[in-house]
């Protein structure tokens, strides 16, 4: 009996080392690819630059607002258009959390003085109302003038018409240390004219906000 058992031990274990190792397992496939490029458009509805989208040696320039690039398959690259509702879609919680883009706004003043016109005075309020809802602005306020009054005169006003707006600004509640104030004088009109030439456009605070 013991003889027979050892034959039978043998003979399992030549039939184990004879079986076949099981089958590698699948390689897992990669998912599904679908990159989307979308050239968006600056605040005024514009576009600055192009953007260049290359794959696989291919390029597609997108020039336009919204111009779309979208690689599904390896190697093409398919043009077309993006909606606004479709990058809010897809690109929605990264638009979020970007800070808010730079704004500029123009406030027009009575020739000679440091005073606002009425219209300006009408808008004033809602501009700054707009800065105030802002986190953590940072404002560049610029005074200038038009080229009536000497050189040294239209510096010193320039000066004035930027700090006032800046008292405005911080009765607001805008900390005085994220407001930076420069006066340029007549060396920067809007619309050149000769000396002496009033010129509404030019007598003018520009306030930057970032």
């Amino acid at each position: 009996m013991r003889a027979g058992a050892a034959a039978l031990s043998v003979a399992a274990l030549l039939l184990a080392g004879c079986a076949s190792p099981p089958p590698p397992p699948p390689p897992a496939q990669a998912p599904p690819r679908d990159d989307l490029y979308v050239l968006l458009p600056s605040a005024d509805g514009k576009t600055g630059a192009a953007l260049a989208v290359t794959h696989a040696g291919s390029e597609q320039v997108l020039a336009t607002p919204y111009a779309a690039a979208r690689i599904k398959q390896e190697g093409r690259i398919e043009s077309g258009t993006a909606t606004p509702a479709e990058v809010g879609q897809v690109f929605g919680d990264a638009l979020a959390a970007l800070p808010p883009r730079p704004v500029s706004y123009l406030l027009y003043f009575v020739e000679g003085k440091d005073e606002l016109t009425p219209e300006s005075r009408q808008v004033v309020q809602q501009i700054f109302a707009e800065i105030a809802r802002r986190p953590s602005p940072e404002i560049v306020v610029i005074g200038h003038t038009d080229r009536v009054g000497s050189v040294a005169f239209n510096d010193k006003l320039s000066l004035q018409r930027a700090n006032r707006m800046r008292d405005e600004l911080i009765k607001l509640g805008i900390p005085a240390d994220r407001i930076e104030v420069a006066g340029r004088g007549e060396r920067e009109p809007l619309v050149p004219t000769d000396d002496e030439v009033p010129e509404p456009r030019n007598r003018r605070v520009e306030i930057s906000v970032r």
